[in-house]
């Protein structure tokens, strides 16, 4: 059940990220799921690791956001060049 959790936040993160990113964003629903997923598992480990905060806090939810911005700035350079 943990992975179905996982992936509707994910898609939450991703959603709310593109929503915040300016520019135009033309990544499906598929996409959007996975940058959301990767941004938050990468923010996660990263924000833990570092001592920032703990599991459940609020700052892991904005991190996650933060996390999924930097990954949605990468896919479109990556996108743009190709």
């Amino acid at each position: 059940m943990s992975i179905v959790w996982t992936i509707l936040i994910g898609f939450v993160v991703g959603l709310v990220a593109r929503a915040v990113k300016p520019g135009d964003d033309s990544a499906g629903f598929i996409i959007t799921t996975i940058i959301g997923v990767a941004g938050s598992l990468i923010a996660t480990y990263v924000g833990q690791a570092m001592g920032w905060y703990i599991a459940g806090q609020g700052a892991g939810f904005i991190a996650s956001v933060l996390g999924a911005i930097v990954l949605l700035i990468l896919y479109g350079l990556i996108k743009r060049k190709s």
